[in-house]
């Protein structure tokens, strides 16, 4: 089958996480035929060189730099900007109306269990029929204007667009904190609105873009999403939503007290939850990483039936020699891997390792990662200040003078020349995050078989299954207990660590999420509508002629055979998908 990747952040322009799970996949689904969409930063431009090879199966690939946009000239007139009122009003009235049950009046804006790791409680029946009808009308209205005229970007810019939030934050109804909204709020709240609805400008919505395809698979929430709705909306494409990390909540953990005001914030979370929900609804399928994504998305309305769990798949290669030689590990080494910032946790880290070396004075902690930006270098410069503090350089009879029991270091030096050999110098792995999504240092410390102790945040427990030490965060006293206890019994150790590496190889390889990928894409397009009449020389269909399954590139069977006598000769005639009737799926 044809799909139409939605990917952001730049793949193939980019690698890094989500670009190597976007190649995996790619590379691992090979009988089917990828054009990809790609939201990326202002510098991908089409006709620029990939950095990331593309495989074969790859035809296209388009371009949208989102972080510009230049209007494009067009001037409404009457009836025009009449239309753009009325469609942003609907869409901003939905929005200023908050979200029922999601905490988005409260002070900051945010779900209170947000942080904690919960989902928003929006309530049984979610948010109300009638907003959500008017959150949807206003969004595909502004959509089928920007293609029949364009000039949505300079629409959604303008002192219209800024009335018209005024007008929606002073009805009744409205958000109490909405209510209280001044000018600049409303200006910083229709600045972030126009740059959140780019994607109902972009050309992707025709035959000779998505239409062209059997399948959307939006790889993340946000803009790629809205795309998806959008590719869903104009060519009745079925829309497969992939997230391991719910926008959503990532959404409501950026948005603290020192981003914007309370009306900023509120406003906000409430068009972002209205998008989400939006999403969940349309999509055929969901397939959320993790069961802490699919609380998320169920709380937010989405329906059970139509969710998949499919875990990231990563590659066990590289782990094998690791995993098959336990042995290799310094039996009095901690080891902490990843990326250095705040949510990481590392105070309470070294804390914890303070309380270890008073029971084992042998011990030793080492914290191998880097920061991403500045905070995190800020951080860095924290936790080594912390280290020192904690564990001045003296003589203690097991370590020499000068000889910090805690070191801070980056993959790829001497001592950790690759990621493999950095989990295999530690007889146990800590991950001591307060927020977290799916550890996949975890994974990775599974795969290698050592033995890990794991603050209960986001997906840990589900990752883990019992094959290691789960304790609260921010609780460095039962962390050491924890990390105490593997470091006395190396039998518990390497009992715990084989566990973990057969779970891990039985749930978290490419080759399961590649397996998966295939029979959901199978299985959506199955309840799809026809997408493509093929007539017969007299005019009359011909079903199930251009089966999706059969758009495999190159030949099946080398040389095109023969055609057997009978065979009608089939004329393929393009038809656009009719639009999906509500509750067909």
């Amino acid at each position: 089958m044809r799909v139409g990747l939605l990917t952001e952040g730049g793949y193939p322009y980019v690698s890094g996480d989500v670009g190597l799970w976007c190649d995996r996949l790619v590379r691992g689904l090979g009988q089917h035929e990828f054009d990809v969409y790609t939201l990326g930063p202002g510098r991908c431009q089409e006709g620029d060189e990939h950095p990331v090879p593309l495989p074969p199966q790859v035809s296209r690939v388009r371009t949208a730099p989102l972080r510009t946009a230049e209007p494009d000239g067009v001037a409404y007139g009457r009836r025009a900007r009449r239309r753009f009122t009325e469609c942003y009003g609907e869409l901003v009235g939905a929005v200023s109306a908050g979200a029922v049950g999601t905490g988005a009046d409260s002070a900051s804006g945010v779900p209170a269990d947000t942080v904690s790791g919960g989902a928003p409680d929006i309530g049984a029946d979610g948010v109300s029929d009638e907003l959500a009808d008017r959150f949807r009308s206003g969004l595909y209205g502004l959509a089928e204007l920007a293609r029949e005229k364009g000039g949505l970007v300079g629409a959604l810019r303008s002192d219209s667009a800024v009335r018209a939030l005024e007008r929606a934050c002073r009805a009744p109804g409205a958000l109490r904190t909405a209510r209280e909204a001044r000018v600049p709020e409303l200006l910083a709240v229709t600045a972030h609105l126009e740059r959140a609805l780019r994607p109902l400008s972009l050309d992707w919505y025709d035959d000779d873009g998505l239409g062209a395809a059997d399948l959307c698979h939006a790889t993340t929430g946000g803009p790629a999403a809205l795309s998806g709705l959008l590719a869903r909306h104009f060519c009745g494409l079925p829309l497969l939503v992939t997230e391991y990390g719910v926008r959503l909540r990532a959404h409501y953990l950026g948005a603290g007290p020192d981003t914007a005001t309370p009306a900023v914030r509120a406003l906000l979370a409430a068009f972002h939850g209205r998008l989400a929900a939006e999403v969940y609804r349309a999509a055929a399928l969901l397939t959320p990483g993790n069961a802490h994504a699919r609380r998320w998305q169920e709380r937010c309305g989405a329906d059970r039936a139509r969710i998949r769990t499919v875990y990231p798949g990563m590659e066990a290669a590289r782990f094998t020699e690791a995993g098959e030689s336990p042995d290799r590990a310094d039996p009095h080494t901690l080891v902490w891997i990843g990326r250095v910032e705040p949510a990481k946790d590392l105070v309470s880290l070294l804390h914890a390792f303070a309380e270890v070396r008073r029971e084992r004075p042998e011990a030793r902690l080492r914290i191998l990662g880097a920061p991403l930006d500045v905070h995190g270098a800020a951080y860095l410069g924290q936790c080594r200040a912390l280290a020192a503090q904690l564990f001045p350089d003296e003589a203690d009879g097991v370590h020499a003078v000068g000889d910090n029991p805690v070191s801070f270091e980056e993959i790829g030096g001497p001592e950790a020349p690759t990621l493999a050999d950095a989990y295999a110098a530690g007889a146990v792995v800590v991950l001591s995050s307060v927020v977290e999504g799916f550890p996949v240092s975890l994974v990775e410390a599974m795969f290698c078989g050592r033995a890990t102790v794991s603050t209960d945040v986001g997906a840990v427990v589900e990752v883990i299954g019992g094959t290691g030490l789960v304790v609260p965060p921010r609780n460095p006293r039962a962390l050491a207990e924890a990390c105490v206890g593997l470091l006395r019994d190396p039998e518990r150790r390497a009992r715990l660590g084989a566990a973990a590496r057969a779970r891990a190889l039985e749930l978290f390889t490419v080759e399961q999420s590649i397996a998966a990928f295939h029979a959901i894409y199978l299985e959506i397009v199955s309840h799809s509508p026809v997408r493509r009449v093929v007539l017969d020389k007299a005019g009359a269909p011909l079903p199930f002629a251009t089966p999706a399954e059969s758009r495999v590139p190159g030949h099946w069977t080398g040389p095109t055979p023969r055609a057997l006598p009978g065979w009608a000769t089939a004329t393929p005639v393009r038809a656009t998908r009719p639009a999906t009737p509500e509750g067909a799926r």
